[in-house]
């Protein structure tokens, strides 16, 4: 009905929908993350250790853990806890992890920024490049109203949808005051998760600064940035009333620019936000002292970035390059996010990660898949509105002067060279996904991580360290636990595989890829409920060193070093909305991991550096999916 979804006079949707409870009626009350024990942190720890090391270098680390956990590491851990305990209204790892974010020196770029492309819309005829990106931003403009007027349902994990996402729950919870509104939900098996970085979605850029960068938002700022062929331009989205630009509006003026013939300038800024932080921090200063502020401040502020690219994709490797990293001199990867746009109407997400995690960009995808593709704003048959977009679009001018154009010409240079030397690989596994796992009883997720450490034993003969990120949005201000895929289990099972298939049988090869799908639902759960040891050994080493104490003898460990030497670092989403997923690996001699075990089907997308080889790597993990699936339907393998 027009009234629950709040029509302007234009008769365009200005909201998603009205939910019943509030968008933040949970988060007052979401339980806390908990600190883990010590002792409990260091047996796992010194569990995710035993694969990677031979019998002395075990002892030599069981040694220094031990010698921590009754020493100096039980008086930081008393600290930690004590210092939780005053600041009840947040989480532990809150101020360690933007610090971290914030402090890194490597360019955001392939090192952090990570992508999630869309899905085509079902309706060919939508995929016009035009039609698309007027769609999109009109549905990421319902988001942020909705999001803002608090009426975006909350973010709700639910274990038992056939009671609590249901209409007569949300209206009796909605009655629970705010302080005590989660229990409701527990009751009913259903987990609030956190919200609290939702609004950096919107007018939120990572400045460089010189040490640590700074997060910006300024929420009264109504345009939007567009970048197409290295130029940049701003329009109003927004009128003065907080009403939404009629979409016919925002097609005119995206057609506008679409259509506008400039040439691509000579010296494109968005290469700076490709540059090594303290680097860009100078040139940012350089560029403000030479009256370019007010140009800055429209970037800086802006709703967000909309990128819109002038060449259609080729492939599923295309796609990737595009939305990981493209072409620098059209993106600027400070922006909280940028809606990238192809000429053949494909669309993508790259996302800056210090302000938050996957969870909430992956809502709002989903939700503005969901709104564009259902009620989309206007059709291809729409006609643009007969405005004077000459007046309404504005086209930035940066002004230059020679050590501004150096330095944009040598970050054109260090970018070019560093996406020459990435490679992006992807296989989709066709014999089998999610359903005839569980069929079989095993752990989806747990056999996709099976898979790689199989794939890189075949491949480089060793146990690496590998990492999972797993979120902890179910407490207050919760952001990511590591989940160690790389166990004694999977290690024994791999090797049984890989090296000595013949010794086993068909039943006890099925053993062991049960044992390790135990031990990784076992890893999954602790991490999502808090019970990691990485956060906490993060934070605890993060105090050490705030208080300016030397850095304890068991953070000194080279055993410690290379379990944080990521060599593989995975990460996995399923989505309606989402095609595939990525991001670089965050090591020289690492592989990037991104996967999606479907119903049917399991995809896999590889980033590396020369160090090492995806593309061989990809045809092991292939086998070892091959392997795992006969097995589990009772084939004999051969090797």
């Amino acid at each position: 009905a027009p009234g629950r979804r709040g029509y302007s006079g234009a008769g365009a949707a200005e909201f998603l929908h009205r939910s019943i409870v509030p968008t933040m009626h949970y988060q007052k009350s979401l339980p806390r993350l908990p600190v883990p024990k010590l002792e409990d942190t260091i047996t796992r720890y010194l569990n995710a250790q035993k694969p990677l090391l031979n019998d002395d270098q075990f002892r030599k680390t069981e040694e220094l853990a031990h010698a921590f956990e009754k020493g100096i590491g039980r008086e930081l851990h008393e600290q930690l806890v004590a210092q939780d305990s005053q600041n009840k209204h947040t989480s532990y790892i809150t101020g360690p992890w933007f610090d971290m974010y914030l402090k890194a020196r490597e360019p955001v770029v392939l090192n952090f920024n990570a992508f999630m492309s869309f899905n085509p819309d079902p309706k060919p005829e939508y995929n016009d490049q035009l039609v698309r990106a007027t769609n999109m931003t009109v549905s990421a403009i319902r988001f942020m109203k909705t999001f803002r007027a608090g009426y975006l349902e909350p973010e709700v994990f639910h274990l038992n949808p056939e009671k609590s996402d249901t209409e007569i729950f949300k209206k009796i919870i909605r009655f629970v005051p705010s302080s005590v509104s989660w229990f409701g939900a527990y009751m009913v098996n259903a987990y609030p998760l956190d919200m609290s970085q939702y609004f950096r979605l919107f007018n939120s850029t990572r400045l460089p600064k010189l040490n640590k960068d700074e997060l910006y938002t300024d929420e009264k700022a109504k345009h939007l940035l567009v970048l197409r062929n290295g130029n940049f331009y701003v329009f109003d989205v927004i009128d003065r009333d907080g009403n939404m630009l009629k979409p016919s509006e925002i097609q005119a003026h995206l057609k506008y620019i679409l259509s506008d013939n400039s040439p691509a300038p000579a010296f494109p800024l968005g290469y700076l936000s490709s540059e090594n932080r303290d680097t860009w921090a100078l040139l940012r200063k350089n560029l403000l002292e030479n009256s370019n502020e007010e140009a800055l401040q429209k970037v800086d502020s802006a709703m967000f970035c909309l990128s819109l690219d002038d060449f259609p994709i080729k492939d599923f490797q295309h796609l990737s390059h595009t939305m990981l990293h493209g072409d620098a001199a059209n993106r600027w990867y400070d922006k909280s996010f940028n809606l990238i746009i192809t000429k053949d109407g494909t669309a993508g997400i790259n996302f800056e990660h210090s302000w938050g995690d996957g969870v909430a960009v992956l809502r709002f995808q989903n939700e503005v898949f969901k709104d564009s593709t259902t009620t989309p704003a206007i059709s291809p048959q729409s006609q643009p509105a007969s405005v004077d977009s000459s007046r309404a679009v504005q086209k930035l001018d940066f002004k230059l002067h020679d050590a501004l154009k150096a330095g944009i010409t040598k970050a054109k240079e260090k970018f070019d060279a560093t996406v020459e030397s990435l490679s992006l690989n992807l296989i989709q596994f066709q014999e089998g996904g999610k359903e005839l796992l569980k069929q079989k009883k095993v752990s989806p997720d747990a056999v996709a991580q099976l898979a790689f450490q199989m794939a890189f034993l075949r491949q480089y003969d060793q146990t690496v360290a590998t990492y999972e990120s797993c979120s902890t949005a179910a407490f207050k201000h919760g952001r990511t636990e590591t989940i160690r895929p790389a166990s004694v289990h999977t290690k024994k099972c791999s090797e049984a595989f890989v090296k000595e298939l013949s010794k086993h049988s068909t039943e006890e090869l099925q053993k062991l890829i049960v044992e390790c799908s135990k031990y990784h639902g076992r890893l999954t759960k602790e991490a999502a409920m808090g019970q990691g040891f990485d956060r906490h050994l993060f934070s605890l080493r993060y105090l050490a060193l705030s208080k300016g104490l030397p850095l304890p003898d068991f953070y000194q460990d080279q055993a410690y070093a290379r379990l944080n030497h990521n060599i593989i670092s995975t990460s996995t989403l399923v989505s309606p909305a989402v095609h595939l997923g990525g991001f670089g690996p965050v090591v020289a001699d690492g592989f990037g991991v991104g996967y999606q075990v479907h119903d049917d089907w399991i995809g896999c997308n590889v980033s590396s550096y020369p160090a090492r080889n995806g593309k061989e790597f990809l045809q092991c993990i292939h086998k070892s999916l091959e392997d795992i699936f006969n097995v589990l339907k009772g084939k004999k393998i051969g090797s």
